[in-house]
């Protein structure tokens, strides 16, 4: 077997004859008519290639060996559909007066709630008596803090003491496409710990990650929903599964067009609430910024 000594020549019946610099000036080659039968590993460097069999060691037209390169990850894209924040007045809230007074109000006596819409940012917010707020329908989560802020300031024009505080994040949904088809019912089986599988139910698979924890829907067209509480939860639980599902691959095929429609019906859903006690206090004085007109009263 060839050796590559420290003065950067090989040894065990090569001359120096035979070695040459690559075009670039970096690289280490072989000539085309180099003697060395089934050469173990080249180095150059910190750089090693290795070379399993003659069959793995690749040679470019002028018979130079060329390593084995990997392809590239893809770029996925993750899409951000809904981001859902919770607040908190700190006073009790008149729904009949917000009704009659507010602006774009749909006012749902029987479940004690009134709905309350603003243009931009496109939000819905649920109010409820007790001064609890939930914003829903943002896409980020700058933005979903800037909904919930010009809702206190609605509030606070219609006469009410607004005390903005316990603002939180609790739940964002996000989707992405992987450039592949997945097997899921080998991707199930490998993955019985976290991973839940009821064709008859769901077209889907239900993977539940602790930690980031995060809560996946994984369809065989490659597509992928995740509900976690935050936007960088969502990109860790992306990165997490890319993993385990790009082993389980499969050629794209024409999308059936009763799992098309349930995707579609899942992302349509509310997201669910996971709303925790333990809320982040944030200052009670509205900024400024909030006074800005929302479009509605142009």
């Amino acid at each position: 077997m060839s050796a590559v000594s420290n003065s950067g020549f090989l040894s065990g019946g090569l001359n120096s004859q035979q070695l040459m610099p690559a075009s670039n000036g970096d690289a280490l080659c072989l000539e085309q008519n180099s003697n060395i039968e089934n050469p173990s590993k080249l180095v150059h460097g910190n750089f090693h290639c290795p070379a399993n069999n003659g069959d793995s060691l690749q040679y470019d037209e002028h018979g130079y060996p060329v390593d084995n390169v990997e392809e590239e990850s893809p770029v996925i894209d993750i899409i951000i559909n809904n981001v859902v924040c919770t607040f908190s007045t700190r006073c009790y809230l008149n729904l009949k007066k917000i009704a009659m007074e507010g602006a774009h109000v749909e006012y749902k006596r029987e479940n004690g709630m009134l709905n309350m819409k603003l243009r931009r940012p496109n939000t819905t917010a649920t109010i409820w008596s007790s001064g609890k707020v939930t914003c829903t329908g943002a896409t980020s989560e700058d933005q979903a803090k800037l909904a919930a802020r010009r809702i206190a300031r609605r509030l606070q024009k219609l006469g009410f003491n607004i005390r903005f505080s316990s603002f939180k994040i609790v739940n964002v949904l996000g989707t992405c496409s992987m450039p592949f088809g997945i097997k899921l019912n080998q991707f199930s089986e490998a993955n019985r710990t976290h991973a839940s599988y009821e064709p008859e139910l769901h077209p889907g698979v239900t993977y539940q990650i602790k930690d980031p924890k995060a809560t996946l829907k994984i369809f065989s067209t490659g597509s992928i929903t995740v509900t976690a509480p935050s936007v960088v939860n969502v990109q860790l639980a992306i990165e997490h599964i890319y993993a385990l599902v790009s082993q389980f691959k499969m050629e794209p095929k024409k999308v059936d067009e009763k799992i098309k429609m349930a995707e579609n019906k899942f992302l349509r859903k509310n997201v669910y609430l996971n709303i925790d006690t333990d809320e982040e206090e944030m200052s009670d004085e509205l900024d400024d910024d909030d006074e800005e007109d929302d479009g509605y009263y142009d």
